[in-house]
């Protein structure tokens, strides 16, 4: 754990791999949560990295990390949010022939899978979820498409996102769910955020 100096008042936490930074970031809410935590505005997690902003001492609060234990996330999650899923995505016959499986077997293995919500970023609702083994990450797209539609189930890397509204993007396309991801008139708007708990369900076309 290497803590560095983001401006006066964050603090950018670097851990060994995304396990460790996922424990740490548990670590801090559960803090915060018990009143033990010092007053810091935003706690923000990343594949390796947890900042922290609008802390009061960022220098003492980097000292005092030597003596934290950061255990494993434990099973006091949030409730599991359901993204039905329908499997038709234009890349699931390659993702099919990178996993060695017939077509129809990815939605089976890919819904079989507990997925957790590591980070966020890209687009406003956009969640970077770990859960599948690794023995199934696929590369990225060659050529990024111009245009992603909305609702597009996909993977990356060890990563599974669901892309919250048209843009470009350069990952392989696997289903469509209709469930909304960013609604600024919902509170909070994103439906996902880290720590979720995500189950997606085969329906319709693809199942």
């Amino acid at each position: 754990m290497r803590a560095l100096p983001v401006g006066d008042r964050a603090l950018l936490v670097e851990l060994a791999d995304g396990e460790e930074a996922a424990a740490f970031h548990a670590e801090l809410l559960r803090r915060r949560a018990s009143g033990v935590l010092p007053p810091v505005r935003e706690i923000v997690p990343a594949a390796r990295t947890v900042l922290l902003d609008g802390l009061d001492d960022p220098t003492g609060f980097a000292a005092g990390l030597d003596g934290w234990r950061a255990e494993a996330t434990d099973a006091r999650v949030p409730d599991t949010v359901e993204l039905p899923v329908r499997y038709d995505g234009p890349d699931l016959a390659e993702v099919a022939a990178l996993w060695g499986v017939p077509d129809r077997d990815v939605a089976r293995i890919h819904s079989a899978a507990e997925f957790r919500v590591a980070f966020c970023g890209f687009a406003p609702g956009f969640g970077y979820l770990t859960g599948l083994p690794a023995r199934y990450a696929v590369p990225r797209r060659p050529t990024p498409r111009t245009s992603v539609p909305p609702g597009s189930v996909a993977l990356a890397g060890p990563y599974t996102g669901v892309y919250p509204r048209s843009s470009p993007g350069g990952w392989q396309l696997i289903g469509t769910t209709d469930t909304v991801l960013w609604d600024p008139a919902r509170v909070p708007a994103a439906l996902l955020a880290p720590g979720t708990r995500v189950r997606f369900v085969p329906t319709g076309a693809g199942r």
